[in-house]
C-alpha cells in the first residue's frame, strides 16, 4: 500500500530507540525523509548510521529544556519543516505507592511524558498549519486508560497526553494537521526488558519465567501471551502518518495484544 507521503519529512523522538528506529524503516520506506532526535548525541548518531541512508539526520534534545527544543527546531527548519510528527519520546519515570511518590517524581513524568508533547507541537505544528498538511502521533500507553498502582506519575501523564491528543484535534483538524494517538502495550523493548530482568532476579526465576508469571499475574487480558514487537507497532504509527489515514482524527489506537481490558478508551 503506498501510504502517500513520499518527499515527506518526519520528525522522530526518541528516535534512537527500537520503536524510534523501526517507524523509521517503514516511513523510509514509503519514501519520507526522517529527522531523529533523542537525549544522546552518540545514540542519535547510532541510529542513524545504523538505518544507512542519506535522507536520515540526527540531532540530539533534552525536551525538558528550552535550548533543547531551539535546537531542535532550529534544525527541522533547516530541513524545512517537518510534515510529520512521531512523538515517542518518554520515561516510566519513578515507582512504588501512588502517595508515597514526591512531588519532583510526579513533575518529572509530567515535564517528559506530556509537556514535551506540547512544547513540540508548539514548535513544529505551525509549518503544518501553513502548509495545509500534517500528521501528529503521539505514542501514549495502555496505562492512560487501565492504570496500575506502582507506575501512577506514569498513568497521570500519559493519560494528560491522550487527553491532549483529543483537545488538540479539534481545532486543528479543519487545518489539515490530524492529531491521533497510538498506545502500545507490554512491547519488547530494553525498558521491558530491564522490568522482566528485575522481575527476574526478584523471583529468582529465569527472564522467561517471569515473563510467563507477568502475563499471568499482571496482564490476564493480554491472551495472545507474549510480548509485542516494534515492527506490530510500527506499521499502525506509520498508517496513521499517512495520506490514507485522512479522516482519522483525535482517535487512539491501540497495540496492546488485548492487555486493556475494555472495549472504550
Amino acid at each position: 500500500m503506498d501510504l502517500g507521503i513520499k518527499g515527506k519529512t518526519a520528525l522522530i523522538t526518541g528516535g534512537s530507540g527500537g520503536m524510534g528506529r523501526e517507524v523509521a524503516r517503514v516511513l523510509l520506506g514509503e519514501g519520507a525523509n526522517i529527522i531523529l532526535s533523542d537525549l544522546k548525541q552518540s545514540d542519535v548518531d547510532d541510529a542513524v548510521k545504523e538505518l544507512g541512508d542519506e535522507r536520515v539526520t540526527g540531532c540530539a534534545a533534552d525536551l525538558t529544556a528550552k535550548d533543547g527544543f531551539d535546537d531542535l527546531a532550529a534544525h527541522v527548519e533547516e530541513r524545512g519543516g517537518a510534515d510529520i510528527l512521531v512523538h515517542g519520546a518518554g520515561i516510566t519515570g519513578a515507582k512504588g505507592d501512588p502517595l508515597e511518590m514526591t512531588d519532583e517524581d510526579y513533575e518529572e513524568a509530567w515535564q517528559i511524558d506530556f509537556m514535551s508533547a506540547v512544547r513540540l507541537s508548539r514548535k513544529v505544528v505551525p509549518h503544518m498549519v501553513e502548509k495545509g498538511w500534517g500528521r501528529v502521533v503521539f505514542v501514549t500507553s495502555e496505562n492512560a486508560v487501565q492504570p496500575y498502582p506502582d507506575e501512577a506519575v506514569y498513568n497521570a501523564a500519559k493519560a494528560a497526553l491522550l487527553n491532549f491528543t483529543k483537545a488538540v484535534s479539534l481545532p486543528y483538524s479543519e487545518k489539515g494537521v490530524l492529531f491521533n494517538a497510538v498506545s502500545p502495550a507490554f512491547i519488547e523493548t530494553p525498558m521491558t526488558d530491564g522490568m522482566m530482568e528485575k522481575r527476574s532476579e526478584q523471583l529468582g526465576v529465569s527472564k522467561e519465567e517471569a515473563i510467563e508469571s507477568f502475563l499471568k499475574e499482571e496482564r490476564p487480558f493480554l491472551k495472545i501471551g507474549r510480548r509485542g514487537k516494534v515492527e506490530e507497532v510500527a506499521p499502525v504509527i506509520a498508517l496513521l502518518c499517512s495520506a490514507r489515514a485522512s479522516f482519522v482524527a483525535g482517535s487512539a489506537y491501540r497495540v496492546d495484544g488485548g492487555s486493556v481490558g475494555a472495549m472504550n478508551i
